[in-house]
């Protein structure tokens, strides 16, 4: 059923060729020619579209696992999923199942072993001062037995010279005697000595040489003497050296159980050490303060390893950032401090993505980072922080949640960018101003 109001053309054909409709169409025509025409050069922001994802700008404010250091058997859970724990509060205790740790008396019979080498390390010691002792005296003793025996050695010596000179004297003697019994014998055929005069000169020549004989027994005594002396102090160095060499080895022998004792202390204690921060393992504590997001292992007395994790944490206070992928086309046009704008999910928006500053909902930020070289997905990561001075992120935004950015570019007509498109073209690349000032700085 048509309106009364409305015109019927075909009823009244009239109309079409009436100047005042044409001339309406053509103004319509003309106008909305003109608009688009208009349109064409009003200036439109470029920009590289991406998918990511909510995380934290620092690697120690992400979700992270807590897990145990060594091996147990849970005995009490102290949080449960969704508490707010502080740095060093006890999450889960958890008892030893290694045999080797097992004896409650563990640490009093460490110490017990090292007192015990430490004693005898002393008494090591007190034997090696013992033997320091006993290597001074008998260096003192060697050094007067030496005295002694050159002393000795010069006596003899001596004595041998006076025997010598006695001999001498003997001989002397003796071919005195000799002469003067050939002498009176020849007097005594002239008749001038009577033959007792030779007899007293036979008798005294036979005393001179028994003297003589005796004078030459001596001196070979005495050289005998002289000779055991040299002896005697070839004797005293070889005795006291031998002495000395046993004391000497007796003396490394000590430092050297002295030695070991004290490297045993060290590995005594060592394990005493051990065994006090092992026990300290047993009562598994939060690293910061977060909150309890899910506990991966339950109940009670089941057996974890080491090295399994026990819970998840998310860090309070956490600074927010987006982890973006880009297409490797768009990649040369991405730098550090490029200008994003993100749509994050759950929140109301209304998206010009060539007219940011008519959007609606949307958040800033600045890349922060990039990756060098593609991840799995054949994409190169950026990862981009809120950026400074302008509208904060909100504070119910939770890792994970998703995120669609608009990294702006530069602004072109509309015209130019829908020449882009049909041509596939990348998005024009430019440096900003403000963006290359310190890489000038730096450059100089």
């Amino acid at each position: 059923m048509k309106s009364r109001f409305a015109i019927d053309f075909e009823q009244h054909p009239l109309l079409m060729n009436s100047p005042w409709v044409r001339t309406k169409i053509s103004r319509i025509i003309s106008i909305f020619f003109i608009g688009a025409f208009l349109f064409m050069f009003l200036p439109w922001t470029q920009n590289i579209q991406a998918d990511g994802a909510v995380t934290t700008l620092l690697p120690n404010q992400r979700p992270q696992e807590v897990q145990t250091i060594i091996g147990g058997r849970i005995e009490k859970w102290y949080v449960r999923e969704g508490d707010f724990v502080k740095k060093g509060d006890t999450i889960i205790k958890i008892s030893e199942i290694k045999d080797s740790y097992l004896d409650p008396g563990l640490l009093a019979q460490t110490n017990t072993q090292i007192d015990a080498k430490e004693k005898s390390m002393l008494s090591y010691g007190s034997k090696v001062d013992a033997i320091n002792s006993q290597i001074e005296q008998l260096e003192i003793n060697r050094d007067l037995k030496q005295k002694q025996s050159v002393n000795k050695l010069q006596q003899e010596e001596l004595k041998l010279k006076a025997e010598k000179a006695d001999f001498s004297a003997a001989r002397i003697s003796a071919d005195i005697a000799r002469q003067q019994f050939v002498r009176d014998s020849i007097l005594q055929k002239q008749g001038v000595k009577s033959p007792l005069d030779v007899e007293n000169r036979r008798v005294k020549w036979q005393e001179t040489v028994a003297k003589l004989t005796s004078a030459d027994a001596k001196v070979r005594s005495a050289e005998a003497a002289v000779e055991n002396a040299k002896f005697e102090v070839r004797n005293v160095t070889a005795e006291y050296s031998e002495k000395l060499s046993k004391a000497e080895s007796d003396r490394y022998s000590a430092l050297s159980a002295q030695m070991e004792s004290a490297a045993e202390v060290s590995k005594l204690r060592n394990a005493y050490s051990n065994y006090s921060i092992r026990q300290g393992f047993y009562l598994i504590t939060a690293p910061q303060d977060g909150l309890v997001t899910k506990t991966l292992a339950q109940g009670l007395g089941e057996t974890i390893k080491e090295g399994m994790p026990v819970c998840t944490i998310m860090p309070a206070n956490a600074t927010k950032a987006v982890e973006m992928y880009v297409q490797p086309v768009d990649m040369p046009l991405v730098h550090k401090g490029s200008y994003v704008r993100f749509v994050f999910d759950g929140w109301p928006t209304i998206v010009f993505s060539g007219w940011p500053q008519l959007s609606y909902g949307t958040f800033s930020g600045n890349v922060f980072a990039i990756d060098n070289t593609p991840s799995a997905n054949g994409k190169f990561r950026v990862l981009v922080a809120p950026a400074d001075k302008e509208k904060p992120w909100p504070d119910a935004l939770k890792v994970g949640t998703g995120s669609h950015a608009y990294l702006l570019m530069k602004d072109v007509p509309v015209w130019y960018e829908i020449w882009r498109q049909l041509n596939g073209f990348p998005a024009d690349y430019y440096i900003n101003k403000n963006e290359a000032t310190p890489a000038k700085k730096g450059s100089k």
